[in-house]
């Protein structure tokens, strides 16, 4: 069925319909992305339906196709995807980058623009979009650390294709003096899935690497352990922000506390609790 020569339209509608058989519930949208990769915008959709794909592109869209049907992930297909309005390479062996991190952007952003000074560590860096984001919008001077060398490679690219400076540290963010100095503002994004949500899954999130997933039996070890060890890293009049999965509010809210940081919140654009953060 793949192998005569097709219209832009024809193939749009094959994608979409076996996207939506599927049980795609983003079908029309991941058609449309799925086009778009080979170079087929939506105008020219509208304006030039008819226009004759090549057999070799065809083959490469339906190629992305069956891929999205196993389940991969859009975004590893595309190999880039938005955040903060940012292009990011993205692929196997990094966490892709997703909006409810936005907002522990947006709470960086509002403490580093009163400041003087912008020293920025970014703790689980993965593709690196959190420090990026930072050293673009707010000239921050950030370090990021990552512990996976194929993250830290999606670092390393994101962070030229984004025509940043970035101190780009390969380490283990849990190991005491991973890094030295004292900053004005630490965060991160840290693996906070449970064993429960480790074994339920959704199929896409299965090819996300595991070790930027899993956060412990509690999903709360990585939590534990930066708020131990990072608080003296901190300036005084410092601040500490971290993303948070869905009600581990109040367990890291406490763990805040046991560090002697007082914690406030800031909800998500879906009104969850998504980030906990403090002043030293």
């Amino acid at each position: 069925m793949y192998n005569r020569q097709l219209t832009i339209q024809s193939v749009y509608a094959i994608v979409r319909q076996k996207l939506e058989e599927n049980g795609n519930e983003n079908a029309r949208f991941e058609a449309e992305q799925l086009l778009q990769s080979e170079g087929f915008d939506k105008l020219t959709l509208v304006t030039e339906p008819n226009c004759p794909i090549s057999n070799e592109i065809s083959a490469e869209i339906f190629g992305k196709l069956e891929r999205r049907l196993s389940g991969e992930p859009l975004q590893y297909i595309l190999g880039e995807w938005e955040f903060c309005g940012l292009p990011f390479k993205v692929g196997k062996g990094v966490l892709i980058p997703r909006q409810d991190t936005e907002t522990l952007v947006e709470v960086c952003e509002e403490f580093l623009r009163g400041r003087q000074t912008r020293k920025t560590l970014d703790l689980c860096a993965g593709s690196g979009c959190i420090g990026i984001a930072l050293a673009k919008f707010c000239g921050a001077d950030v370090t990021c650390i990552e512990k996976s060398e194929e993250a830290f490679c999606y670092l390393k690219e994101n962070t030229a294709l984004n025509e940043v400076r970035i101190n780009a540290v390969l380490g283990d963010v849990l190991t005491e003096n991973a890094v030295g100095g004292e900053f004005d503002l630490i965060t991160s994004n840290p693996p906070y899935l449970t064993e429960a949500d480790m074994s339920s899954l959704q199929k896409e999130v299965e090819f996300e690497p595991q070790s930027a997933l899993f956060g412990g039996a509690d999903g709360l070890d990585f939590y534990r352990r930066i708020l131990k060890i990072y608080p003296q890293n901190l300036k005084s009049g410092g601040m500490l922000a971290v993303e948070i999965g869905i009600n581990q509010d109040e367990d890291v809210c406490g763990i805040f506390r046991e560090n002697g940081l007082k914690p406030q919140i800031r909800k998500d654009m879906c009104g969850v609790n998504r980030v906990i953060y403090a002043y030293k």
